[in-house]
């Protein structure tokens, strides 16, 4: 089973995380927190997998939860439940090292599907967050990022920049692919080819690059 921690100050947000998770045969939520030190608490005496933290919390907000994670539960992985209203807020989560990002109208199935990844030590990035973050550090200054981005986009190949264009405009692998006319699992292995050949941690990196080269 996947232990999970569900931490947010809003009693309804967090009934309705528990049931949508609870439908999960391989997860369970051992525990709520309503602030993030008390996330902090929990996440070390009920050793869960997963914690899903909101950002905006009293006593201690979910990105300083985040960044004392490591230290109070080592190997617990964090999801951060946002509505990436500020720019801050964003590159904060991201250089914290959260393990996913959703937006609190994720899709319940895909919700389900973040706690999995995270779990096995994945990344997940909905494409709707993914929207969100690349809007978010595409709007900060340009400076000299557009030349750099092209010289680093160069090494890939026309399809794999078809396919890194589309990840900049935050499509999910499905819909790539049926923009392209190739199969779902094609685009992820095109995928895993370019973060391989860009150097990038993630899909949102890869989808940054491509913003900033005006792809």
């Amino acid at each position: 089973m996947i232990r999970v921690l569900v931490a947010d100050d809003e009693p309804l947000i967090r009934a309705g995380i528990r049931l949508i998770l609870g439908s999960a045969e391989d997860i369970e939520v051992v525990a709520e927190a309503a602030d993030g030190r008390q996330a902090l608490d929990l996440a070390r005496t009920h050793a869960v997998d997963v914690v899903l933290l909101d950002i905006q919390m009293p006593v201690l907000d979910g990105l300083s939860a985040l960044a004392e994670l490591p230290r109070v539960a080592p190997g617990t992985r964090a999801l951060v439940l946002t509505t990436f209203g500020e720019r801050e807020n964003v590159l904060r989560a991201i250089s914290a090292g959260g393990a996913g990002f959703l937006l609190k109208d994720t899709a319940p199935a895909e919700l389900i599907q973040a706690v999995r990844a995270a779990a096995t030590g994945h990344a997940f990035l909905s494409p709707a967050a993914t929207r969100h973050i690349v809007d978010s550090l595409a709007a900060g200054p340009a400076g000299t990022r557009g030349e750099a981005a092209r010289r680093r986009l160069a090494v890939l190949s026309e399809r794999e920049r078809q396919v890194v264009e589309l990840l900049g405009e935050g499509l999910s692998n499905a819909d790539a692919g049926a923009r392209l006319h190739m199969s779902e699992a094609t685009v992820k292995t095109y995928v895993s080819r370019i973060l391989a050949k860009l150097d990038c941690d993630n899909r949102v990196q890869a989808a940054l690059l491509a913003r900033d080269a005006e792809l």
